[in-house]
């Protein structure tokens, strides 16, 4: 988000949220032993990520995840279909003291959604800052390598709560900006961002092989 020439990440923000489509299977060129996520990535004020990841790894043909403080939590029923695509969304329910993370494969119409519920009193429940994009973990070198699938990632958006005693009650907004994230380890990596675009009033664009420089994720 953009206000007076400097980015801020919008208040009392309690979801995020994107649709994800399968554009093509590039092959599976994941290391042994080793993972890529595609992102849809939440973090609070205490720096704890909630994610809601496609991971391809390098044993099978990819699979949807509900992650929190970097500990896989749940396996989605809902698989990644290339052509397919995919509604992302966590949502925060301080309430409840829970997290919901729901995936919709909006082509065949199957939902599954997973609930984490949060034991500890002290857990702040408002997203602070959302990531989108790519991440590798390679555990047989330290080099990143080449993507699984072509993507395109669209609906980018965040969610506000405008009646608390409504859980179901969420307003979602697009952004206005993303922003490149400088904490790669590689100089390069073998994946291009492109096709950047507004559509409907949301920002998308798409991941696939390629070359780009030292900004393996994107931030809203």
């Amino acid at each position: 988000m953009q206000n007076n020439s400097k980015t801020f990440f919008p208040n009392q923000v309690t979801s995020i949220s994107d649709v994800v489509t399968i554009v093509s299977d590039l092959g599976n060129q994941v290391p042994d032993k080793s993972w890529m996520l595609y992102l849809l990535e939440a973090f609070n004020s205490q720096q704890v990520p909630i994610e809601l990841n496609l991971i391809c790894s390098f044993n099978d043909d990819g699979k949807f995840h509900a992650i929190f403080g970097g500990v896989n939590r749940y396996e989605f029923k809902v698989k990644p279909v290339v052509n397919h695509s995919y509604l992302r969304q966590i949502i925060m329910e301080p309430t409840k003291h829970r997290v919901r993370y729901n995936l919709n494969d909006i082509t065949t119409g199957k939902t599954d959604s997973f609930f984490l519920q949060i034991d500890d009193s002290s857990f702040d429940f408002s997203i602070v800052r959302h990531f989108t994009g790519l991440e590798w973990h390679n555990r047989v070198g330290n080099i990143p390598y080449p993507v699984r699938f072509e993507v395109e990632i669209s609906h980018l958006s965040y969610g506000i709560n405008d009646d608390p005693s409504d859980l179901l009650s969420l307003a979602y907004f697009p952004y206005n900006q993303l922003i490149k994230n400088q904490k790669g380890l590689a100089k390069e990596y073998p994946v291009s961002h492109h096709s950047y675009e507004i559509r409907n009033g949301y920002i998308t664009y798409k991941i696939g092989s390629g070359e780009h420089g030292q900004d393996d994720r994107r931030v809203c």
